[in-house]
């Protein structure tokens, strides 16, 4: 058995509709595991004007020279 991961989405009427067309033969059977997303499982919740405000402090910083060499990082 081949296994392939893609995402799809889910319609109000429970079809799914990949994102992209699998490139499988003609008639061909699958099987199909449905993986949901939790909000409270999702790494990438950190909204989005944090994380432009992180970027933005850190490249401030560089501008600046407050940075280490990354050899520095994990000293002590």
């Amino acid at each position: 058995m081949k296994a392939i991961e893609t995402t799809a989405t889910l319609s109000e009427n429970g079809q799914l509709t990949l994102d992209e067309p699998l490139t499988l033969g003609i008639s061909s059977r699958v099987r199909v595991i449905v993986l949901i997303t939790e909000p409270e499982d999702d790494p990438d919740d950190t909204p989005i004007a944090e994380i432009r405000e992180g970027i933005y402090r850190g490249w401030q910083d560089a501008l600046a020279g407050r940075t280490k060499p990354v050899s520095q990082l994990w000293d002590g």
